[in-house]
């Protein structure tokens, strides 16, 4: 996959043979365009900006462009309904302006920015207008798929209409029933040129059609893995009002000493944490709680003073630490200070020697979100880490924010989904415990320039630079020097794709980490 962190290679360059096709292709690994598909007030942008949520999750570098939003950026002030009138040419030709220049910006996104899916959020209720859009992924590589969204259930629709389009800026200064009249008429402008997806005209196209709310899909055509994946997510997803609760286990033994990991037992501050749970479960007055915990003996204990039926899930279990497991941070940075650096340099994707990454828990947990879609009111009884990723998907976090959220113990979030978003309380049950959050390091840099004479009898002068590395590193490359007692050199390549140019750098390791 494209995205925009380096990168191991190889690299072997002949000459006369090196050669550069500037015709668009569409390759297996190219980028992906979703095509919204759907009247106003059927959900397509609540599903792209899902769907952008969960990629990004994933690791697919994705983006959303609204063109609802280039219309508002465009024209400042919304009057009413008339603007989106068929018969409206002025209007008509700033909706095509803004689609144009939403469509130039996933063009720059996909081939200059390291992105891989582009979601284009937008009506696109003719076929005239989809063609258009075929044509531009062709011209510039770019797979297509469709989503779709058919809802006649006018409870649904005057629910959405409610919940998220008086929210909107175009009906900042209008009540209620004035606003929810005046959209009902913005649909009605589209209804007539209404062309759905159809098994037959459009049996060549990649899509989803998602009907009466997840009730009934129909897919035709996944060509690849991303779609395989979109069209899984799309299935699992639903919009039931529910609350999902997350927290960590009551304190536990090894918690108190400072050590990472382990399978240790509750304190008794970590079993009153548990009895203050039971209550405050009860004082929500869910009777359709499910509770989910990890096979480690803390979360067990703290589920088991619920007094409710539990479900033990493995993949629920904290990072394996690895070597590091059951030691202090001070005990990982003497024994290894190597390990230690390298994983401030870059938390998210460091894997501890014989152990696991976020990025690993991350895929771990990939069935546990669409678990958690599926759905109603859950308590997940975690850990740390898996709590961090949970947390990250549902608030929309970053890889680099995602270590460093906080998650102290003896503390509840609850997450309610709204319209485009998640809303988060946090509430302490007032039981002291170990803070252990560690903040995000200052790194110092200091440069170091190392002349290393080879066999191949040429010098190399080389600069690297301490407390810069973007990623683990990789990508060795093994010189020996003259003279037999001498240890191998190991050069590590990187490239990474930066603003269009494709970028290379070497540094030497100063030891064979392997």
């Amino acid at each position: 996959m494209r995205c925009c962190s380096w990168i191991r290679f190889y690299v072997c360059i002949k000459p006369k043979l090196f050669f550069l096709s500037l015709i668009p292709v569409c390759m297996t690994n190219c980028p992906t365009l979703i095509v919204t598909v759907g009247l106003p007030a059927r959900g397509k942008t609540y599903i792209s900006k899902k769907l952008t949520r969960y990629l990004n999750w994933i690791g697919v570098p994705t983006r959303e462009f609204n063109v609802g939003q280039y219309r508002r950026d465009f024209v400042k002030i919304y009057k009413s309904f008339e603007f989106f009138r068929p018969d409206n040419e002025e209007g008509l030709k700033i909706r095509r302006q803004c689609a144009s220049a939403a469509l130039n910006d996933v063009r720059q996104y996909l081939t200059e920015e390291g992105g891989q899916v582009a979601v284009f959020d937008a009506t696109n209720t003719t076929r005239e207008r989809r063609e258009t859009i075929i044509q531009f992924a062709e011209q510039n590589g770019f797979k297509v798929f469709f989503v779709e969204s058919v809802c006649e259930d006018p409870d649904v629709i005057q629910e959405n209409i409610v919940q998220v389009k008086l929210g909107s800026p175009d009906y900042t200064n209008c009540n209620t029933e004035e606003a929810v009249e005046d959209f009902m008429k913005r649909i009605k402008c589209y209804e007539n040129s209404y062309e759905t997806l159809d098994e037959v005209l459009d049996r060549d196209l990649s899509y989803i059609k998602i009907m009466d709310v997840g009730q009934r899909y129909l897919v035709n055509r996944v060509l690849d893995h991303i779609q395989s994946r979109i069209v899984y997510y799309l299935m699992n997803i639903h919009i039931t009002p529910r609350s999902i609760y997350l927290c960590r286990h009551g304190e536990s033994e090894l918690n108190v000493k400072g050590c990472i990991g382990g399978d240790s037992g509750l304190t008794p501050r970590g079993k009153e944490f548990a009895k203050k749970l039971n209550q405050f479960i009860q004082e929500q007055g869910i009777s359709d709680l499910k509770v989910w915990t990890s096979q480690m003996k803390r979360t067990i204990q703290t589920a088991e003073a619920l007094c409710v039926p539990y479900e033990q899930w493995k993949v629920l279990n904290e990072i394996d630490a690895g070597v590091c497991e059951e030691m202090m941070y001070e005990e990982i940075q003497g024994n290894y200070p190597l390990e230690f650096a390298l994983r401030d340099q870059d938390k998210y994707r460091y894997r501890y020697p014989k152990g696991e990454s976020y990025e690993d828990l991350v895929q771990r947990l990939e069935p546990v979100i669409m678990e958690l879609e599926r759905q109603e009111n859950v308590l997940v009884v975690c850990h740390q880490a898996v709590m961090r990723c949970l947390l990250a998907y549902f608030l929309d976090k970053t890889a680099e924010e995602l270590p460093y959220l906080k998650c102290p113990l003896h503390t509840v979030l609850k997450l309610t989904p709204v319209a485009y978003g998640c809303k988060v309380e946090s509430i302490s049950l007032n039981v002291d415990a170990v803070n252990t959050h560690r903040e995000r390091p200052e790194v110092g840099v200091t440069t170091h320039t190392h002349t290393h004479t080879h066999t191949h009898t040429h010098t190399h002068t080389h600069t690297h630079t301490h407390g810069q590395y973007n990623s683990p590193t990789f990508g060795e490359v093994c010189f020996i020097p003259s003279g037999t007692s001498t240890q191998p050199l190991f050069w590590r390549g990187e490239v990474q794709l930066m603003s269009g140019k494709w970028k290379l750098r070497f540094y030497l390791a100063e030891t064979n980490v392997h």
